[in-house]
Parts: structure tokens; sequence; C-alpha cells
């Protein structure tokens, strides 16, 4: 488990584990989301490497694992979380618990979801998120969960936002499959989420890059023609 902690926001470490010895937990339901479980039913797949950021009391890894997936990592900046987080799946294999500051994690995962981390992050943060999720998925990874779809009265976190926001914040790295109302949210939250399943565009950019790389090479090759045919002609 790694311990290194770099803050990217001012909620760093101290702030969160400061929420959760104080019982200061709003978000936490108490079991894995209605969408996230619905999401996961569907998947056949279960070599799946899957990433849980921001992952709280990790629910949502009890519910994966339960359901056959076996190559789970869950990350979260409070130490006194993680530590209990490390006894609990003890006995689980399929789940690796890591402390330490998203922005600063480094490997490459098939899905990771979004539950209620995206909203915990400073806003100035959302652009730098979406290019840190892309850079942790795969060539056809994906981001999949839900993000809240309204404004909040108090100062946060959690911080709202809207779906015209989201679009503008993840289009530029991802191909939006959904980016709508959420239909299954829990009774609490209905109407005001949207479910997101976003398709990594590292395909198109490798693509892109081997093309780019063609077109170096064939000019390469015409540039020591073209010199080998002047120094013929003299």
């Amino acid at each position: 488990m790694s311990k290194e902690k770099k803050i990217s926001t001012k909620f760093d470490g101290d702030f969160w584990n400061s929420r959760y010895m104080s019982g200061q937990t709003g978000w936490d339901i108490g079991e894995a989301s209605t969408p996230i479980k619905e999401y996961i039913d569907q998947l056949s797949d279960k070599s799946l490497s899957i990433l849980i950021p921001g992952c709280g009391n990790a629910y949502e890894a009890e519910y994966i694992s339960s359901a056959g997936f076996d190559n789970i990592t869950v990350i979260d900046i409070s130490d006194v979380l993680t530590k209990d987080l490390e006894k609990k799946f003890e006995g689980n294999s399929s789940i690796s618990v890591v402390n330490q500051d998203y922005f600063e994690h480094d490997g490459k995962y098939d899905l990771i979801i979004e539950q209620t981390f995206f909203c915990a992050i400073d806003p100035s943060m959302r652009v730098k998120y979406a290019e840190k999720t892309l850079d942790l998925l795969t060539e056809k990874g994906k981001l999949v969960g839900v993000l809240f779809d309204k404004d909040f009265d108090k100062e946060g976190p959690p911080f709202g936002g809207s779906e015209e926001e989201y679009r503008e914040i993840f289009t530029k790295h991802f191909h939006i499959n959904v980016l709508e109302k959420c239909r299954n949210s829990i009774t609490p939250r209905s109407g005001g989420e949207v479910f997101i399943n976003l398709k990594s565009k590292n395909n198109d950019i490798h693509r892109n890059n081997s093309r780019r790389s063609c077109r170096i090479l064939i000019l390469e090759i015409c540039r020591v023609h073209i010199r080998r045919m002047s120094a013929h002609i003299k």
C-alpha cells in the first residue's frame, strides 16, 4: 500500500480524516448505489481491472467483488479510512486498498467507477480529473458512474453541477456513450443525478499518433530519395 499523499486540492487527507472521525459522512448511503449495481450486473467479463477513486467505505467494491470480479483497486486520501478498509478486506484478495491522492496514482484500468468522488474535489480540479482519469484508463477503458445534477445551497463539498457543464469537461477526452438523467437513483437523490458512461479516447490518440508517425516516416523517405536523386544528377 502506498503512503504517498501529494495534495492536489485544499481538501487533503487531514480534512477527510476529520470528516470521518467526526461522522460527517452525509454522502454515505450504507450500500452500493443502485445505478452502479445495475451497471455491474450487465458486465460479463470478470477479468476487468477496476478502480474506485475516493472510495469511502467501499460498498461498491464489496458489491463488485461479490459479483465475481477479482481485480479491484480502491483509493482514498484518508488514511483513517484506508486503515479500516485494510482490516475490512483483509481476507479478500480481489480488493486492493491504496491510501493516496488520486491525482498522484499510477496504473491502467479497464473501468473507473465514479461515485461521489467528483463532487468531493474542488471544482477547479475538474478538468484535471478528466485528464487524470483518461491517463489511468486503457485504450478501450470507460468511466462509469453518477454525478450530481443540482447545485447545493451550502458551501461544499459536495459540489454540484449540470449536464451541460459535464459535457464541456469530458467531451475533449471521452466519447459520450451516456450522459443523461439517471433513471434509477436511490429515492433521496431521485431527479438530482446524471448517469455517465464515457469511453476513453486513448485509442483515438494512439491511432492519430501512429498516423502521424507514418506520415513523418514517408516524408523522411521522400527526402532521402530526393537527396539521392540530386546527387545522381550532379
